[in-house]
């Protein structure tokens, strides 16, 4: 029995020294495996590390070129561009209001020549009036081809056949009756006169319309498009300015062209009404003038 027990302690102390034995290779290879969980820790870190830059340089050019992109185009924009790309009610301001701008100036020409011939014509009238000795001559003058349209000219055409037609029909226009005959020349004069104003004054009133209402024409326009621009900025959920500024440069054209259109149309008002003045006064001149000839060839009994 005593052997049993003792062959028990050695068997334990067998089992114990097996057990420390084999303790140094639990020992080493758990300090084997040891770098290994590191490195296998440290690779998924850096796997992840790897994997968020290449996100990261992924997610943000392609916001920065979103940013960028309005802001590249807009630095392109020119008139004919925001004009294309501006709203169906904009264009048509922008329309409307070039078309008018457009007529100043074809008025603005056309009335150029116009009294810069008339000036040349009464010029030559004048001088062949004034060279006239009879009322017949006067008559003559003033009902020629050369002269015909002449505003003065007919003016002096009104007087003489007033007069050539008191004498028609056997009325006197001398003596005595002198003074009816010439209020009746001065009555044709001053209804010839009266339309001078109207005629002279043709286009004025386009030319006034359009300096007075360009600029509000033009507003309108840029009123509805900035609201539309608005429209999209809650739309969008943005306020990069990149995406605001080119919907506002559009609706801001219209007041632009609103101006390039009023401006020079009221110049061009005020130009042409001191052009009309001063050939009215031409006119109450040459009244006075033909009135006095023909009273002198009435007082000689011509």
């Amino acid at each position: 029995m005593f052997d049993m027990k003792k062959t028990n302690i050695l068997l334990a102390m067998a089992g114990a020294a097996v057990l420390m034995a084999g303790s140094p290779v639990l020992a080493q290879d758990t300090t084997t495996a040891a770098p290994v969980d590191p490195a296998a820790a440290t690779a998924p870190a850096d796997a992840a590390a790897t994997t968020t830059p290449a996100v990261t340089p992924t997610t943000e050019p392609t916001t920065d070129a979103a940013a960028e992109e309005p802001a590249a185009e807009g630095g392109k924009m020119t008139v004919a561009s925001m004009f294309l790309h501006a709203d169906i009610v904009v264009k048509v301001v922008m329309i409307g209001l070039v078309l008018a701008s457009v007529f100043s100036w074809t008025l603005l020409l056309i009335k150029l020549f116009e009294f810069g011939s008339l000036n040349r014509t009464t010029d030559r009238f004048l001088e062949s009036f004034r060279q006239a000795r009879t009322i017949a001559d006067m008559r003559k003058v003033a009902t020629s081809e050369e002269f015909d349209g002449n505003p003065l000219a007919d003016m002096a055409a009104a007087a003489t056949d007033e007069i050539e037609l008191s004498r028609q029909a056997g009325l006197s226009v001398t003596g005595d009756h002198r003074d009816s005959a010439l209020l009746r020349a001065q009555t044709a004069v001053a209804a010839v006169q009266s339309g001078l104003s109207k005629r002279l004054s043709g286009g004025q009133q386009f030319l006034a319309s359009t300096g007075s209402t360009g600029p509000f024409v033009g507003l309108f326009g840029t009123v509805y498009g900035i609201m539309n621009s608005f429209i999209g900025i809650a739309n969008t959920n943005t306020t990069n300015l990149a995406v605001v500024a080119p919907g506002i440069a559009e609706a801001l054209l219209a007041t632009g062209i609103g101006l390039f259109a009023a401006i020079p149309a009221v110049v061009f008002y005020n130009y042409f009404n001191t052009r009309i003045a001063a050939y009215g006064t031409r006119s109450d001149g040459f009244n006075a003038e033909l009135i006095n000839a023909i009273s002198r060839q009435l007082d000689k009994g011509a």
